[in-house]
């Protein structure tokens, strides 16, 4: 058995990792890095896959996809709601249809420099969140995420690209589908407790953040840091379509949170709570747990990811930071 377990998802990409994976295995043996291989075949068995490869001890685990599979392997790293107390330390290769998590850590998309980042080692904590959310038929979920979470349009969003909304790239596919979903989305009325404060609204979305990037490259919560213990709440009140349209850009620079639309806010937060009288989807890395009510929480430096050890500013959402 070698230290590293890489899980990959060859259905990741379109089925595009699956059909050159032997090419990128054999840059990453030629890059220095050994490794053993396990290949999923169903949604959610990277989390099974990467929880025993942590019972186990191995030091590295890395998750070979999009952000679906960084979450999956992500959650293998705990176990009735906490983080397992292991050795275990995880790492990304991007090769899906999301790349919104590695733009925040910095992670090389170049093969060869990600080998020699994850051979060299290098981690760092950062924090998660875990949410507590609704499931049909009655009952309750829990699912941890590293990237951004969100109840609203988001889920909606992922629900299109779930159902088999693509086209070239991972970045287009997000983004018209969030066109899509934004001509036909109804917003609905939300009640959100942040760290114990209430209040109610109309709302097309509450975004709870630990990096900054989703839906293929917008800088929803531009300020968000992964390692400060807390999370970025972006609450996006009564928006209309045109509102949305112009506002586009805007999310994909970072800039919307400048103050000029006041159904716009952001805050910091450890606790959120987000409930609906309506069917509201939740989004957590781009898979869907559950619906509302929902509770969203900071676990701080419950993972250490093999990553630059500072990334710099962010290039801007059409490039990858580092």
């Amino acid at each position: 058995m070698k230290d590293t377990l890489i899980i990959v998802n060859p259905a990741s990409a379109g089925g595009r990792t699956g059909r050159v994976w032997a090419a990128i295995a054999a840059r990453l043996r030629d890059a220095g890095l050994e490794f053993d291989t396990a290949m999923t075949s169903c949604r959610g068995e990277a989390i099974e896959l990467a929880r025993r490869a942590v019972e186990e001890g191995r030091p590295l685990v890395v998750a070979a996809g999009g952000d679906g599979t960084i979450n999956e392997v992500a959650n293998g790293f705990f176990a009735g709601g906490e983080p397992i107390r292991s050795r275990s330390r995880l790492g990304v290769l991007p090769a899906g249809t999301g790349g919104d998590f590695v733009r925040t850590m910095g992670v090389p998309a170049d093969m060869a420099e990600a080998a020699r980042m994850l051979a060299e080692g290098s981690a760092r904590p950062i924090d998660a969140g875990r949410v507590t959310c609704a499931v049909p038929g009655g009952g309750s979920a829990v699912r941890h995420f590293v990237n951004i979470a969100d109840a609203g349009i988001g889920g909606d969003v992922v629900n299109r690209v779930d159902s088999g909304f693509r086209v070239i790239s991972g970045e287009v596919t997000f983004m018209l589908a969030s066109i899509q979903a934004l001509l036909r989305y109804r917003n609905k009325p939300m009640r959100v407790v942040i760290d114990g404060e209430a209040r109610e609204l109309v709302a097309q979305q509450v975004v709870v953040a630990n990096c900054q990037y989703y839906g293929g490259g917008m800088r929803v919560a531009p300020g968000a840091a992964p390692d400060d213990g807390l999370l970025d709440v972006v609450v996006a009140g009564d928006l209309g379509m045109w509102e949305n349209v112009r506002g586009l850009s805007r999310i994909r620079k970072g800039t919307h949170l400048d103050g000029s639309s006041p159904k716009i806010s952001h805050t910091l937060a450890r606790r959120v709570e987000v409930s609906s009288p309506e069917m509201v989807r939740v989004d957590v890395d781009g898979e869907q747990p559950g619906t509302l009510p929902a509770v969203f929480e900071v676990q701080p430096a419950a993972l250490q990811v093999v990553c630059p050890p500072r990334p710099a500013a962010p290039a801007g959402p059409e490039g990858q930071v580092g």
